[in-house]
This record gives C-alpha cells, sequence and structure tokens, in this order.
C-alpha cells in the first residue's frame, strides 16, 4: 500500500515535468472501480515511462528542515505555471458580442465587455483536450489530501483548470474546499419518501464558513499576481458589496495575502456572526442604510473612481473556484454523474458556476453526462422564479424583501444572464420557498443529524415540493447544496425553537424544559419524553 500512495502522490510532480509526456498512452491505470458510496482509493501508477525515477522523486519529496511548503514546491519545480504545458485562459463576453473576437487577458481589469454585458472566463480546450479524460481524473484525485502547494486546496487541486497561467508563488489559499458530503440517510428514509441517495455537499465547512471562499482564493490570488506587475493603475485594495459571506471571504483572504479590504454592508441586513468577521480580520466595514442591490450599485461607482478591484460576481474570476465544487461532486462519487444538484440561488453566480465545472467535465471527458440542476430561492426574492415561471420573457428585477436567508436576498441579480443559461442548458428547474417551509426544512433536516442554515433550508424545502410532484425519484441520487455554516445563523434558529417568529407556525421547535431542581420532576419529564422498551 505504500508503494501504491507514492506512486500516486508522484503523479502532481511528474504532471509537470515536461519529460513525462506518455503517462497518457501508459496502460498501468488500473480500471475504475463499480459504483459505490465507500471513498476512492488512491490507484498505483507506473512511472517507468518517466525519465524522472520514482526513487530519485522520493529523495527531492523530502521537505528541508528550514524550508515552507511553498519554497519546497519552488525547489521542486511545482511552482512553474501551468502555461509551460501550453494551458491558458481568457476573459471573453458571456453571450453574443457586438465585436467578433473580442477577449481579454485575465491581468486586464476589466469587468464588462464593450457591449456592456458579463465576461466569462474561457479556457485553452484543444490544449487541455491533449490529455485524456482518464488522466485528469487520475491526477485531481492524486493530490486530495495533500499538503503540496497548492494542490492540497481543493481549488487548486484543480489548478489547470481554474487558473492555469498563474505562478504559484502567487497564490493566496487558505487550503479551502475538499467538503464532505453528507448521506442524509434519515431524511431521505422518513421525510423523502424513502430516498436513499440522498447527500448534502456541505460548502460551508469551509475556512469562513461559507462557499465564497472557492471563488475568493481564485480572485485574491489574481489580485496578488496583479499587484506583483508594473501596472499604470495600482491597485489598492480590493472591494465588494455583500449580504454577509462574501465580505467575510474577502477579509481572510486579503488579510492573509497582506492587501487592503473594503467592503460595503448593507446596516441590520446580516447575522451578527458575518458582521464580525470582515471586522476580526481587520477590514474596512462600511454599514450603508440600503440593501445588497444599493450596496452593489455604490460599490461599482466607488470602483470605478478608485484603485479598488471589485471582488463581486460580477468579476468571473471567482467562478473559476466556485466549479471546481461540481468536480470534487464527481470525484466523492468516483466520476459517476448524480442525478440531481440543488442550489440556493441569490446573485446566482452559483448555479452557473456548477454548471461550468460539470460541463467541463464533460466536455474534456472525465464523465459523459451533466446533472440537471435546481436553483432554489427564497420567495421574499424570487426574480429569477417569477422569470422562470413566466417561461423566460423579459426579466423584470424585484424589490427583495427581508428573508431569513440572508446571503441571498436580491432582487436584482448579476447573474441572471447566466443562471437562464445553466437551468436551460441542463433541463433544470427553479423553485422558490416561503419563510416557514425553508425554516421548517431547514429544522427538520437538523433533527437527523444537520445543522443547516437556512439558505439550505431553502434548497431543502425544493427539494420536498419537487418530491411531492414526483420530478425527483426515490431513487434519484440528489446532491443538496448547503453553501454557508449553521453557526453563522444561530440567531434565526434561536427565534425559531422559542417560537418568537410572527405568522410562523415553528412546526419543528424545540425550546428547552425549564424543569425544578428535584429527582421527582426530572423524573416525571423523562417519563413523558422517553418511549421506553420492556
Amino acid at each position: 500500500m505504500a508503494t501504491a500512495v507514492a506512486s500516486s502522490s508522484a503523479l502532481s510532480f511528474l504532471f509537470l515535468d515536461p519529460n513525462y509526456s506518455s503517462l497518457r498512452n501508459t496502460n498501468a491505470l488500473s480500471p475504475q472501480p463499480s459504483r459505490s458510496s465507500l471513498p476512492r482509493q488512491i490507484r498505483p501508477l507506473c512511472c517507468a515511462a518517466s525519465s524522472t525515477s520514482l526513487e530519485e522523486y522520493n529523495v527531492r519529496r523530502v521537505r528541508h528542515a528550514d524550508e515552507s511548503i511553498r519554497e519546497e514546491a519552488a525547489r521542486r519545480d511545482l511552482a512553474s505555471p501551468s502555461h509551460a504545458q501550453g494551458f491558458s485562459a481568457w476573459y471573453v463576453p458571456f453571450g453574443p458580442s457586438s465585436e467578433p473576437g473580442e477577449r481579454y487577458s485575465l491581468d486586464d481589469i476589466v469587468y464588462r465587455s464593450s457591449s456592456g454585458g458579463l465576461l466569462d472566463v474561457q479556457h485553452d480546450f484543444s490544449a487541455l483536450a491533449k490529455f485524456p479524460g482518464s488522466y485528469w481524473r487520475d491526477l485531481f484525485d492524486s493530490r486530495i489530501g495533500r499538503t503540496t502547494w497548492p494542490y492540497g486546496s481543493g481549488v487548486w487541486s484543480k489548478k489547470e483548470f481554474v487558473l492555469p497561467e498563474i505562478d504559484a508563488d502567487h497564490i493566496v489559499s487558505l487550503f479551502e474546499g475538499n467538503s464532505n458530503l453528507f448521506w442524509a440517510e434519515r431524511l431521505g428514509r422518513e421525510h423523502l419518501g424513502g430516498m436513499p441517495d440522498l447527500w448534502v455537499k456541505h460548502c460551508g465547512i469551509s475556512h469562513t464558513g461559507s462557499f465564497k471562499d472557492l471563488g475568493m482564493t481564485v480572485l485574491v490570488s489574481q489580485v496578488n499576481r496583479l499587484r506583483s506587475k508594473p501596472l499604470s493603475r495600482p491597485i489598492g485594495g480590493v472591494g465588494c458589496a455583500s449580504t454577509g459571506d462574501t465580505s467575510a471571504a474577502l477579509s481572510a483572504y486579503c488579510a492573509a495575502a497582506k492587501i487592503p479590504a473594503i467592503v460595503f454592508l448593507p446596516t441590520d441586513r446580516i447575522s451578527l456572526a458575518q458582521l464580525i468577521q470582515p471586522i476580526a480580520n481587520g477590514a474596512t466595514v462600511l454599514s450603508i442604510d440600503t440593501d445588497f442591490d444599493g450596496c452593489m450599485r455604490l460599490i461599482r461607482e466607488v470602483t470605478s473612481e478608485l484603485p479598488i478591484y471589485l471582488a463581486n460576481s460580477l468579476n468571473s474570476l471567482r467562478l473559476e473556484g466556485q466549479k471546481t465544487a461540481a468536480i470534487e461532486i464527481l470525484q466523492q462519487f468516483d466520476w459517476e454523474v448524480p442525478d440531481w444538484v440543488i442550489v440556493p440561488g441569490g446573485n446566482l453566480g452559483n448555479i452557473y458556476a456548477f454548471y461550468k465545472g460539470f460541463s467541463m467535465c464533460k466536455e474534456l471527458g472525465l464523465v459523459d453526462k451533466i446533472p440537471r440542476l435546481v436553483c432554489a430561492q427564497a420567495a421574499n426574492a424570487n426574480p429569477l422564479y417569477i422569470h422562470y415561471k413566466s417561461g423566460w420573457r423579459d426579466f423584470k428585477a424585484v424589490t427583495a424583501a427581508p428573508t431569513f436567508a440572508s446571503a441571498i436576498q436580491i432582487g436584482d441579480p448579476v447573474s441572471i444572464d447566466r443562471a437562464v443559461y445553466a437551468i436551460q442548458k441542463t433541463n433544470g428547474i427553479v423553485e422558490e420557498a416561503t419563510e416557514e417551509e425553508l425554516m421548517n426544512a431547514m429544522s427538520v433536516a437538523d433533527r437527523t443529524g444537520m445543522f443547516a442554515c437556512p439558505h439550505t433550508g431553502v434548497a431543502l424545502a425544493a427539494l420536498f415540493k419537487l418530491r411531492e410532484r414526483g420530478e425527483i425519484g426515490t431513487n434519484d441520487r440528489t446532491i443538496v447544496v448547503s453553501t454557508a455554516h449553521g453557526l453563522k445563523f444561530t440567531q434565526s434558529k434561536v427565534e425559531y425553537h422559542a417560537n418568537e417568529i410572527p405568522d410562523l407556525l415553528c412546526k419543528y421547535a424545540n425550546p428547552p424544559l425549564k424543569v425544578k431542581a428535584d429527582f421527582g420532576s426530572v423524573m416525571d419529564v423523562l417519563r413523558k419524553k422517553l418511549v421506553l422498551k420492556n
């Protein structure tokens, strides 16, 4: 077993060895195991085709006592950018362009196309396709759980699919990603008609407690790269408008890179836990008396005047990191594609990011199909749902009302066109959840072992509705994406379980029981609560 692990570990080095071009032709890769929920085992790889032997590699892989993992990567040539293999990426307009062939370098500070539309990051698929899908699967799998810089990160373990031309020395990573899949066995069995293959992707189990880390590591890394260059207008800091989680992620990554962070937050519209994160990380926090859409308008005006790099999902770099959650899901199921993936939607970049990750894997032969996507919105902030129900007729922004799912309280989403594209390309569905539906769904999930955030409650409520209508089958492998950690939203849970939410039934409330401090009183309560078998 030790030899197998060492051989697989060598792959991440050998990939960047220009002499190791024959890996794609080797027959030494063992066949994929059959469908299983068990973890994938690392498979042995033959190094005989390489001019670098395994013994030589093992000597080089030992980190010196006085060097960091970044210095070790540089010494072992792992810091070489992937364009040495011909991989590259650039910005193109998302959708139709008024200028044929319009494209921009990722080093350009540009957020929109010449016609004012969104941009997208396009990779050189012809270069990536020189390696078969099996090659990429084994390369990515070989990096899981490592501390090798920067491939120990769930995002940067897919560096060639994310930001191939950046030097590893410029990468700002907190070893994000690699989040677990929670097998929601009891929830599926007892509350959803016996679903045996229901899973929750806990993207909130990340450094700052939300999926936003996945995109922010990419954006801040690129800013770090740009700040090392002689720019005509040097970048003085990075800014964002936020409903909470974006500001937390931006602040943490900027703090790690010693880059000033500026965040615009809507006053009294985010949780205390979300507010304290950017404050603790040293960001300049502006609490503004408006909603997220108002903050977004202001930050765009400010970044057009000051040398502040815009970090909102208008910036398509973030989606390159977020799409790796889709690739992780494929890895966790041994590269078998689930039937459904349900994603909470606010500013709507994430649903497109999941589509992009799945689509890229299909196009490059890692998998042979794409799952159907569901975007779940809070009924109090549901512009995509209204658009979907209208048959995709003219989109109209809405004024988002307060919702416990505060991170998706957005009425004029920047990525509306991206989201529509993702839903249409996957024959997907858009569903909504009322405040009572999302809080009840969150709470019943908690009773089966989770500790979900309200946004996950939105996605779970959508799942309940789709199961009731029969659109999601009993045996469909279904993934619910949990975007944030429940500990960020404890106040809403406290109010729910205390039955203190006006106009909500709080069906699953479980308040503490006040009991006198004597044995008889305690026993009386427990006899009523416990079902004791004879």
